[in-house]
């Protein structure tokens, strides 16, 4: 819990003090930093945790994720929420296991994705900003979407190269941060993680 609430802090911290920011072009160190993080990544082929995460409202909320490069992550959300996020190549589906229903995001419209590829490549996306403080790294990409711009903020932390934390952050400045932690890598995952069954019906927001 210690690990997690630091990393909050820096999180606050990275957005009070940038240190470096595309404003300026990348130093080297800093490249062959994201090159080594996105290499150390594209190296691991599944992953599966536990998550936290907090809404601009302060509301928590926990869950266990699972990851299988490429494009397949599943987030599963603790009782007493029934919901799931769910990407099976295809887009993101927001799906309610109570009343079998789906929401679908178009997978190009999801900053997050580029962490989905098979070969990572940071360097490729949008990225607008780049901050560090002594141990994390915080690499923001920008999209344009149907509704604006969506940012995620991808924190890593430096020594292991590791993903702990992304920030998202809708137009509407509505921001939702994820904390990853328990974290096991290249287990194998069964394909029914990654599957929605047949009946659950399109929903409309």
């Amino acid at each position: 819990m210690l690990k997690r609430l630091t990393l909050f802090i820096i999180i606050i911290i990275l957005a009070i003090n940038p240190v470096k920011s595309l404003e300026h072009s990348l130093t080297q160190e800093q490249i062959d930093l994201i090159n080594e993080i996105s290499q150390y990544n594209s190296d691991i082929k599944t992953m599966v945790g536990k998550f936290l995460q907090i809404d601009s409202s302060g509301a928590r909320t926990e869950g266990m994720f699972y990851l299988d490069r490429p494009d397949k992550i599943r987030f599963r959300y603790a009782p007493p929420s029934r919901e799931e996020i769910i990407s099976i190549g295809r887009g993101f589906y927001v799906i309610d296991r109570r009343e079998e229903t789906k929401f679908a995001y178009p997978q190009d419209q999801i900053p997050l994705r580029i962490f989905l590829n098979e070969k990572i490549n940071l360097l490729d996306a949008n990225i607008t900003e780049v901050t560090a403080s002594e141990d994390y790294i915080a690499i923001t990409i920008v999209d344009e979407t149907q509704i604006g711009p969506v940012k995620v903020a991808l924190i890593f932390e430096i020594e292991t190269k590791d993903l702990v934390q992304w920030v998202l952050t809708e137009p509407s400045g509505a921001q939702l941060t994820f904390s990853l932690y328990d974290v096991q890598k290249n287990l194998i995952i069964p394909k029914a993680y990654f599957y929605i069954p047949a009946q659950y019906g399109a929903k409309r927001k």
